[in-house]
């Protein structure tokens, strides 16, 4: 079999999640890096030190002709970065969420079909193999379901300089929450029809109408129940930061987090260490039939094996084929559920959907 030639990738935008994906491209022979992209200077890990950083996206986008390119800037650009790569020949990694409104994650997926190009959007715990078996365990219960999910970050230093950043765009319950809500998707077969949100701006050092605490509900047609809870900054609580629990009438999952784990340790984000099975039967005593079930997550990836398992997705994805239209869907679907709690907020009025 003749060897495939490399991908080559363009890498724009590089904070955390840029440089992480840039590793996972520089460690994987089945990509190339051919330029990086950023607005400024930034420190690199040494094994990205030789590569040439360009200032302008279009520019390079023009220069390098890439077969990828990956998006890791803010939120704001992820759309027209999208369409202009693809109108240009290259798939697409764009990290969530797609984009900042429903209509321009609806162009991106529409540009996607439009020229044939693979769309992959960064959720990453889809890649996650004790996500999986969670989302495994909770479809096995059935519904309908009480979905309990929050990711609050106690940040101070240059954690809360880029939470700032982050929030001239997107606020906490947008960018982390379309995750959630995407997990929530592929455990219930059920169309949510109703989203409720509030939120509270607790800090001066953002924008008059952004606020850094948010929390959404969500109702589904068939009963299902979800929240969602996302603040970040220096004024968090570290106490029960970490909620991940699915209940339904025949018991519940759950995450059982690290008692030592800390909010703003991006490993944490995703690490389960434990999941708990518990089921609702009775025997005929009244009591519970049979104690609960711990199953073990050690050995499980940390975030830099996450983004290079996401990123051998997306070479998967180009080198087979693979039909991603359910993908782009659920990506659409997630971050319209996450902008209705936004606009929730902001009016005060839960948004039918």
């Amino acid at each position: 079999m003749t060897a495939q030639k490399p991908v080559r990738v363009l890498v724009a935008g590089l904070g955390n999640m840029g440089r992480s994906h840039a590793l996972a491209y520089h460690h994987n022979p089945g990509f190339e890096i051919v330029g990086l992209v950023n607005r400024s200077i930034v420190p690199l890990p040494e094994e990205l030190g030789a590569y040439t950083i360009h200032s302008s996206f279009n520019e390079a986008l023009a220069e390098l002709k890439p077969d990828l390119v990956s998006i890791n800037t803010y939120s704001d650009s992820h759309a027209d970065y999208a369409v202009a790569a693809m109108e240009a020949g290259a798939d697409v990694f764009v990290e969530k969420p797609l984009a900042t409104t429903v209509a321009d994650a609806e162009r991106v997926v529409a540009a996607a079909r439009k020229h044939g190009r693979k769309l992959v959007i960064g959720y990453i715990l889809r890649h996650h193999p004790s996500w999986m078996r969670l989302i495994e365990e909770a479809r096995k219960l059935g519904g309908p379901y009480v979905f309990r999910m929050n990711l609050n970050q106690q940040s101070s230093g240059a954690t809360w300089e880029t939470h700032k950043s982050l929030m001239k765009t997107t606020s906490p319950i947008v960018d982390c929450g379309v995750h959630y809500l995407d997990v929530m998707l592929q455990i219930t077969d059920a169309k949510p029809v109703q989203v409720r949100g509030m939120g509270v701006r607790l800090t001066d050092e953002i924008d008059p109408d952004m606020y850094n605490y948010g929390h959404l509900q969500v109702l589904f047609d068939d009963k299902t129940v979800g929240w969602y809870e996302a603040g970040w900054g220096p004024m968090m609580s570290e106490t029960a930061f970490f909620v991940k629990d699915v209940i339904s009438p025949n018991g519940c999952v759950s995450i059982v987090m690290d008692q030592n784990a800390k909010s703003d340790d991006i490993d944490s984000h995703t690490k389960t260490s434990t999941i708990r099975l518990h089921s609702a039967k009775l025997g005929p005593d009244g009591r519970f039939a049979k104690p609960d079930e711990l199953l073990s997550m050690a050995g499980e990836p940390g975030h830099q094996e996450l983004c290079n398992l996401e990123q051998a997705f997306v070479l998967k994805a180009i080198h087979e084929d693979l039909d991603l239209d359910r993908h782009m869907q659920d990506a659409v679907r997630s971050l319209s559920v996450c902008l209705a709690a936004d606009e929730s907020v902001r009016t005060g009025e839960p948004v039918d959907l």
